[in-house]
């Protein structure tokens, strides 16, 4: 996708319904097979919540050629400013070469300018050459951010996930960033038999609301608001968990698949937060969330899980490492907007 001098007569415009066909048109030439699903709820989330998405098209007299399709980032695992991430992006072939990306990525930048939004993200794999070049061209640079991913190897039992941690009664205080103690494991006991797990509801936001408080000290209602509505409405397969102890909401975990952006081959679920109530550290709870996850993944066969993590997050990060997460074979890139 790199760029030369000619600039075809285009017009950038906002992404339409009736859009779809052409650009799962476009998008299956460029990727070599259809992923009509993936492309259909990104256009119907952006319908259901335009605050969270923006969307562009290219056109060229009548015929759509390019199109950019991002996604608002207020708030996922502690980022202090808001951004765009960059899901999807894709020009015609005939018309590739011409400008058209750097014409949608414009528009990109000046929207989120207008809107005070700080930076742009988005991800690649390592050897998607042909991305990276258009990155690279287009001003990005890596991340500090690190993606971690592991194979769901359909929710197969693992010690260091899969075990309990703490003692049945646990401790009743600890550290805020202690996702779940390394010591003490209970082997006549799994990790998610240590709380009460099911599925999220509209009706725990309040409690998600009340730890996410604790955790970061700041009220983030819209955030989490927006998360909820994303993690029950815009996957098409609901993996969001909550935890309960002593009758109360104390853990929670918004997750969801996907099969598209940046030619990701197979089926992937996102984790885009965690958090567990303070008060319950030391007691197992994200270990829980975590192996419960796994097991739900692996019946619906999801193959891979992945997140993001600021390089601040050492806790976290030693958290999903302890459960057996590594580094990615994809990339974070940013690029500041002036």
């Amino acid at each position: 996708m790199s760029e030369t001098t000619r600039l075809p007569q285009i017009t950038i415009r906002p992404l339409q319904p009736g859009d779809l066909e052409a650009v799962v048109a476009i998008d299956q030439a460029i990727e070599g097979r259809p992923r009509r699903n993936y492309v259909r709820r990104r256009l119907d989330a952006a319908l259901r919540e335009p605050a969270r998405h923006v969307q562009f098209a290219a056109t060229s007299g009548q015929a759509l050629v390019g199109y950019l399709l991002a996604r608002v980032l207020l708030g996922e695992f502690g980022r202090p400013q808001p951004g765009l991430r960059i899901e999807l992006v894709g020009v015609h072939r005939d018309e590739q070469h011409h400008g058209v990306g750097h014409r949608l990525l414009d528009a990109l930048v000046d929207y989120a300018k207008r809107k005070g939004f700080a930076e742009l993200r988005t991800a690649a794999r390592w050897n998607d050459h042909t991305m990276l070049r258009w990155f690279d061209a287009m001003g990005f640079e890596l991340s500090a951010d690190r993606i971690v991913d592991c194979p769901v190897g359909d929710g197969a039992y693992r010690p260091e996930r899969d075990d309990a941690v703490g003692p049945a009664g646990g401790l009743a205080h600890g550290d805020a960033n202690d996702y779940s103690a390394p010591a003490g494991n209970d082997y006549e006991r799994l990790a998610r038999d240590s709380a009460d797990l099911r599925a999220m509801a509209a009706e725990d936001l309040p409690a998600i609301i009340r730890i996410d408080r604790l955790l970061t000290g700041r009220d983030r209602t819209e955030y989490m608001r927006a998360q909820l509505a994303e993690a029950l409405d815009d996957s098409a397969i609901r993996i969001s968990l909550v935890a309960r102890l002593d009758d109360t909401v104390v853990g929670y975990l918004m997750a969801r698949t996907d099969l598209g952006d940046f030619g990701r081959t197979e089926p992937v679920a996102i984790i885009d937060t965690i958090g567990v109530d303070p008060e319950y550290a030391h007691r197992g709870v994200g270990h829980a969330l975590m192996s419960q996850l796994f097991v739900n993944l692996g019946a619906l066969r999801v193959e891979r899980v992945e997140t993001i993590i600021a390089p601040r997050d050492l806790a976290l990060l030693g958290f999903l490492y302890g459960c057996g997460f590594a580094p990615s074979q994809r990339l974070a890139f940013v690029r500041r907007v002036a």
